[in-house]
């Protein structure tokens, strides 16, 4: 089932809903998911569980009702929901230990916009060539003609703002600017927003990322540029997990980089990256990992220390670039 009336006939149906953010959320995974819920309870006047995998990132706790989200820890796992939505959430991994909740519930939904996404859903509503999960909900919402309030028009809002870099980003299409101007009439306030989501950082999170980027590495006459941070900067900048955001992007806007890349050092020998290019197609480069994601952005996991990962990682990088 691809089709959006199969979405809205799924949540008239159900009695209880739950919807999951990706892993380490961001804007756009947590405007949509909340804006998504919100659109539920005032089209249907239903209520659903909104389920935050991870911890709330500080530099979105202003979002509105993101109080009303619950952690994947406090999910009863032995409920059978009647409709679970994965929202902006690209490959089934990415909801770590929810998995079992959302493939035992009655009617399993996946609303995103990653390319890589492989339809893991009974509905799937993925649309590769829009410029993040917000602008998926957000057509749905117009298609379906279903109501808005200014908090769900700012909640899309956001997402689709901090997917596209502050409407920087590649993936700004005319259609971005159209559903903006028309968020905007719901009497939110865009240079608040803005403010808020990009010059409201804490000082250890910009510390975190001038440190990061001074103590970039420079490779293929410095069109790679990579940076590594440890477990111990992490606590060394008593930084939170989100604070590394933003980094990989910082390094791609060096004249002569084509391709930047984070790496994260992780629990259990494992590593986190973040990929950004210019020119090549970075989520091929992710895939090989069990990654994916889009290609000018995409990220993985691999499952060895930064010190072995960026050895695998740079050796399908330069190939890239020499193709």
């Amino acid at each position: 089932m691809n089709n959006i009336k199969d979405l809205q006939l799924a949540i008239e149906k159900a009695n209880n809903i739950i919807i999951f953010s990706h892993v380490n959320p961001d804007g756009d995974t947590l405007g949509s998911m909340i804006g998504f819920s919100k659109l539920i309870e005032k089209n249907f006047n239903k209520k659903s569980t909104n389920v935050i995998i991870g911890k709330t990132p500080d530099t979105y706790s202003f979002m509105p009702s993101i109080h009303e989200c619950i952690s994947n820890e406090s999910v009863d796992k032995n409920i059978q929901y009647d409709l679970a939505i994965a929202i902006d959430v690209a490959a089934k991994d990415r909801m770590v230990d929810m998995q079992d909740v959302y493939f035992k519930s009655k009617v399993t939904a996946n609303i995103d916009h990653h390319i890589t996404n492989n339809n893991y859903g009974q509905i799937n509503i993925v649309e590769g060539l829009a410029s993040s999960a917000g602008e998926v909900v957000y057509s749905i919402a117009k298609d379906l003609d279903w109501n808005l309030t200014k908090e769900i028009a700012e909640l899309i809002y956001i997402a689709i703002l901090t997917d596209t870099g502050g409407f920087r980003f590649e993936n700004t299409s005319p259609k971005v600017f159209n559903y903006a101007a028309e968020l905007v009439t719901y009497g939110i306030n865009p240079t608040e927003i803005y403010r808020k989501c990009y010059e409201s950082k804490p000082k250890a999170m910009a510390l975190l990322n001038a440190y990061a980027i001074q103590n970039a590495i420079f490779k293929e006459n410095d069109k790679i540029a990579y940076t590594i941070i440890t477990k111990e900067d992490m606590k060394s900048f008593n930084a939170k997990s989100d604070y590394t955001e933003g980094i990989s992007e910082a390094l791609r806007q060096i004249n002569t980089t084509e391709v930047s890349m984070l790496l994260k050092e992780s629990p259990n020998q494992s590593t986190k990256v973040s990929l950004r290019s210019k020119r090549i197609d970075v989520s091929k480069i992710a895939e090989a990992f069990g990654g994916g994601g889009h290609h000018f952005a995409a990220g993985c996991t691999i499952q060895k220390p930064p010190a072995i990962a960026i050895e695998k990682l740079l050796e399908l990088v330069k190939k890239s670039l020499n193709e």
